[in-house]
């Protein structure tokens, strides 16, 4: 629910402070998704990794690598969803919930890592061709796309939260690129056709370019402080404006604190302001059920230098 406390100041100018808290945004509990995801993905990576060089195929080495990128993707994001809960403190007044932010952006950028990877080995194979090891590329790679595809069906119902999204983003990319890596065994199994492995290969990374750019932008974005993309700060201007009593509003300022909560100051001038809780309370209440803007601290003024703040209430 929202809190909502009026302080009385002898300034210039009448201060009333709501803050509204609420809770509704906090990030969802994806711990048992994050356990699942590092333990198959793991297993998944000494699997590969064993075949690839047991049968000297380094398109499996490579995806591997890439495998293990994610496993660090995914230690990255349930790192910073656990510390995302830790209450304040007297150091960071907001706790850690800013840490998903960071989390999302090392998540762009591990698989802008993955994608050079995959390219890199991709034109190696084009310049320096040899005969991969069909069935053993369709078998391994068929395994990876049940785990990658179940891990990223874990984290599908929370795409609001850009980084349950970039851990999302890395497994269906690796179910993306076992998927290429099966159909392009099973070509070069009944072809010949060797060229095929890398073509599919480049395909795949543009796919996963395109949704690696999204999450960057998402992400530097946030990092950046600001308003979110669901919120139009005209739209909470005119909200304010439009409430009873309300004669004008300045310094407004809206700015993500996690990927999941959202925090709003502004200053309300209310030359007949009623000094009430109950009413800043309110405020504070319409912001979060009509623009999810859970953490709100609104400064009343006056509107005149000659009422010192309090005096008619």
């Amino acid at each position: 629910m929202g809190h909502a406390h009026s302080h009385h100041h002898g300034h210039d100018h009448g201060h009333d402070h709501a803050h509204g808290h609420g809770h509704s945004h906090a990030p969802a509990d994806f711990g048992r998704a994050f356990a699942i995801g590092v333990a198959l993905n793991t297993a998944f990576v000494v699997v590969e990794a064993t075949f690839g060089f047991l049968y000297g195929s380094m398109a499996l080495v490579a995806d591997a690598g890439h495998n293990l990128s994610d496993v660090l993707a995914l230690l990255l994001a349930w790192g910073a969803s656990i510390a995302a809960k830790k209450p304040p403190s007297a150091r960071y007044t907001y706790g850690f919930k800013s840490s998903t932010i960071l989390a999302a952006l090392a998540n762009a950028l591990l698989l802008a890592v993955a994608i050079g990877a995959i390219l890199f080995e991709t034109f190696h194979r084009l310049f320096e061709p040899q005969e991969p090891q069909g069935m053993v590329m369709v078998i391994v790679a068929g395994i990876g796309i049940a785990i990658n595809a179940f891990t990223a069906f874990l984290f599908m119902r929370g795409q609001e939260d850009l980084n349950i999204r970039g851990a999302y983003l890395h497994m269906a990319a690796d179910a993306l690129v076992s998927a290429g890596v099966v159909v392009a065994g099973l070509v070069i199994l009944f072809t010949g056709l060797w060229w095929i492995d890398p073509l599919v290969s480049l395909a795949i990374v543009a796919m996963i370019a395109w949704g690696t750019w999204g999450l960057a932008k998402d992400s530097l974005k946030m990092g950046l402080l600001a308003v979110p993309a669901s919120i139009d700060v005209e739209d909470v201007r005119r909200h304010l404006a439009g409430l009873e009593g309300v004669e004008a509003v300045h310094d407004l300022h809206i700015w993500p604190m996690s990927t999941t909560e959202t925090a709003l100051t502004a200053h309300l001038v209310m030359p007949g302001a009623p000094c009430s809780d109950g009413f800043l309370r309110e405020i504070s209440r319409s912001l979060e059920a009509k623009f999810g803007i859970g953490h709100s601290t609104l400064q009343v003024e006056r509107g005149t230098d000659d009422d010192p703040c309090g005096t008619d209430c």
